[in-house]
Parts: structure tokens; sequence; C-alpha cells
């Protein structure tokens, strides 16, 4: 079972039409809602679960731009901005805090490698650095094995990820948007190339323009339209723990061990490296533009192979519209935690941090991660559909990066000049020939 997440009641009434639908109520489709509805339009947000039910709360809740991928530069020095404003567009507590993360360096080439990427992060106005010995003790207080060096990002920080969404949710119903959940979407309706409606589990609504925000989902709903994207998903396990006096009060990346300290006194504890592979077809279909990922990551993923495969094989025929779906028999993906990560991670954190001695896990959950080939998200809209704006594959980024990438989207919608450029983000990226290859970690 996954984390508690704040609840949204859902709105009534069906509207019968709207200037733009969302699907998908994570952090990335309710900041789209929000954004969108403070421009004017009229918003529909529809949930198939409910707000923030899938990857949205089951992250670290990291709000970072240490460590990102360059193309991802602008984007979230620009959502670092938009967190710290919540309150002036009228969203309710976030958890919000600026706490600093810092990513351990343990070799030489790591410590080459956070040089360069400090100098080309300070092209792009984003301060950060590389520190060593004392520095680095000062943020590990207590570890009794620091690293020697590490990237250190001190306007970093974190949100609670089963408050953020639902917060930005109320806020955006606030200022007029409609707020549907356990209302999944089938499908759209589409003529000359361009979309005429949206059909859920209960009716249709009327609107020429669609934001297409459903994470894991993504890659299915837009194969019943004609379009590929490259996506799979990767499993993350994720847990939180009783109460903790002392120790870093920074996020830390080292390793085996991802910390954050949480507003309700715990930590929030995931392998820094680990993640899963459960094998579908997709990952047969695209596993060529995949491998240069694969290749240079490939110690910290783990294959397995089991029923989603052949769940995945049952569920891949087209429906018709007036039939049920498959986001109607599974209202939230949730995978099994995989607990053998954790348990290296707390004997990491036990023997380290004599302040976590007595610390212990209470919750332990898994989510599915939307990765695309080379870990830079899809936001864009798509050639020969008018109308349809993707914003998908974020690729374990996409929690500190939603708001922005909200906003970016609510450009797109409104044919406003974007506030930061959306090449990189271009769906056809991946079949104009450019092979984009991975710059950064999941």
């Amino acid at each position: 079972m996954g984390p508690q997440v704040d609840p949204v009641p859902s709105d009534i009434v069906v509207p019968k039409e709207a200037d733009v639908v969302i699907v998908g109520g994570g952090i990335i489709g309710t900041s789209s809602a929000l954004y969108l509805a403070e421009r004017g339009l009229k918003v529909v947000l529809l949930e198939k679960g409910h707000v923030g039910g899938e990857q949205s709360s089951r992250n670290w809740g990291w709000v970072r731009q240490a460590d990102r991928d360059p193309r991802e530069f602008d984007l979230i020095r620009e959502a670092m901005r938009l967190w710290r404003e919540m309150g002036a567009h009228g969203v309710g507590d976030t958890g919000f805090r600026e706490t600093g993360i810092f990513f351990a360096a343990r070799r030489g080439r790591e410590v080459d490698g956070y040089r360069a990427w400090v100098k080309a992060a300070a092209e792009h106005g984003i301060a950060s650095e590389v520190i060593e010995g004392e520095a680095v003790r000062a943020v590990m207080k207590d570890d009794l094995s620091p690293p020697p060096a590490g990237l250190w990002c001190p306007s970093d920080g974190c949100a609670e990820p089963q408050k953020a969404a639902p917060a930005i949710a109320l806020a955006a119903r606030a200022k007029g948007a409609v707020i549907l959940t356990d209302c999944a979407v089938r499908g759209l309706e589409t003529a000359l190339g361009e979309i005429v409606s949206v059909v859920t589990e209960r009716g249709s609504i009327k609107t020429k323009r669609v934001v297409l925000a459903a994470g894991a989902w993504s890659r299915r709903f837009l194969k019943d339209l004609g379009v590929t994207l490259p996506q799979l998903k990767m499993r993350s396990t994720v847990s939180r723990t009783s109460p903790v006096t002392g120790g870093p009060d920074a996020g830390i990346w080292d390793d085996v061990i991802g910390i954050r300290k949480r507003a309700d006194g715990g930590l929030t504890v995931a392998n820094g490296v680990a993640n899963v592979a459960a094998l579908t077809p997709d990952h047969l279909r695209f596993a060529l533009d995949f491998l240069p990922a694969l290749m240079a990551d490939w110690q910290h993923v783990s294959l397995s192979f089991g029923s989603r495969f052949f769940r995945e094989i049952d569920d891949w025929p087209t429906r018709p519209l007036d039939k049920t779906s498959p986001y109607e028999k599974t209202r939230v993906l949730d995978p099994q935690p995989d607990v053998r990560f954790l348990r290296r991670t707390m004997t990491e954190l036990k023997r380290r941090f004599p302040s976590f001695q007595d610390t212990r896990i209470v919750q332990a959950w898994a989510g599915f991660i939307d990765v695309t080939p080379d870990v830079v998200p899809v936001i864009s809209e798509v050639d020969g559909l008018s109308g349809l704006v993707v914003a998908t594959g974020f690729s374990g980024h996409g929690f500190g990066i939603g708001p922005g990438a909200g906003w970016l989207v609510a450009d797109l919608v409104t044919g406003t000049t974007p506030f930061v450029d959306p090449t990189h983000f271009r769906l056809s990226r991946f079949s104009d020939g450019s092979k984009p290859k991975p710059a950064s970690r999941l």
C-alpha cells in the first residue's frame, strides 16, 4: 500500500465542454491546471484514481538543481522560483523548504565531473560548489565515514510529496478548475488531425485542447492515438522512518544512501542507486533506443521478469471508447517495494550515523518512474494532432521540476512565448535523427 496522500474531494458534475482537459492528477497535471486556470481558461482535470496517487506521492521529495542534466538547467531554475512563490498563487502547505542537497564524491573522476557541472550550471544562474574536508563534515554531521568531497547546492531543498500535488490541485480549483477523481479517460475523439472531445468513463467532454500528464500511462495512451513515445517504466522503492534526532539536515546522496528529513520528524530513505526494470513487451520494442542509457548506468539497474509482462500483453489492444479501459482496471499503480534494497540502505545508515541507531522503517512503498531514452522529459506538442500537449517521461526528476513543467505546458497550450526554450523537450527528438543521449542518472 502506498503512502497516505492528502485527500482532494472530487467535483461531482462532468462538464459538457472545456477550454482544456488535463489527463492526470500528479504534480505535472495539477501544476498545469493551476497556471492554465490563472490565465483564464476553463480547465477540467481528470484523474482515474486520486490526486497524487502514483509517482507524485511516492518519490523522495527532493526539489533539486544539483546534478541535473544541463538540458534541464533553465527549467529547474524557474521551477525553484515557482516553488518559493507557491503562496502567492494561493497554494497551501506543500512542505517546501530550502535545506541544501549534497551529492557525495568518493572518486577523483566524480570530483572532476562535479567541478565541470558547477561551471556549466553557473552559466545558467545556478549557484553550487564542490566542497571538501571540513565543509563536507559540516553537512554530513555525525557521519563516521564522510566522503572526501561532493557537490553542494545550498539553495536546493525538499517538499512533501503527499501534500504537494493535492495542495496545488486545491489552489487550481479555487481559481476555477474542475477536479474530477475516479474518472478515467478512455481516449480522445479526433477528426482531420484535431481533437474533438475527451471520452471518460462518465461521459464525453467537448474540447480542442488536451494535456496528457499521465506519467507511466502516457506511452499506452499515445499508442491508441497512433503516436509512438519511447518510454519505459522503472520501479523504485522508498520508505519512511520513525522520528529521528540529529544527523544531516540536508538531502544526501551517497551510493546506497538517499535520505532527507521529513516534516513529520522521520526520514525518507531510499537506496541511492537501485532501480528495477520489470520487463514488459515495451522493453523489447525499445531495446535499441534505451541501450545507451542502460550501458551508462547498467550497474544500478536490475532486471526482473514476472506477471507484468503478460498483463501488459493483455492490456495492449486498443479498446472501443464505449468499453471498459485498462485505466479503470488499475486505478493506482501500486507495485510491491523491494525490501532487499532497503535493508542494505538501513544497515549502512546505522553503521555510519550514530544518531540514527534506533531508527526503524515505519512504511515502505514502490512506484513506477516514467523513463525516456535520454532521461529528459517530453514537454511538447504532437505533430499531426493539433491541440495535444504531452508532459511525461520525467525519469525520476519530475517532482522538483513539476511547477516549471506546468508553467511551460501552460505556455504551449495558450500559444504564449515559452518562458524557457522547449527544444530539448520536443517529442520529435526521438524520431528526427537527433538520437539524444543521457547525461544524468535517474
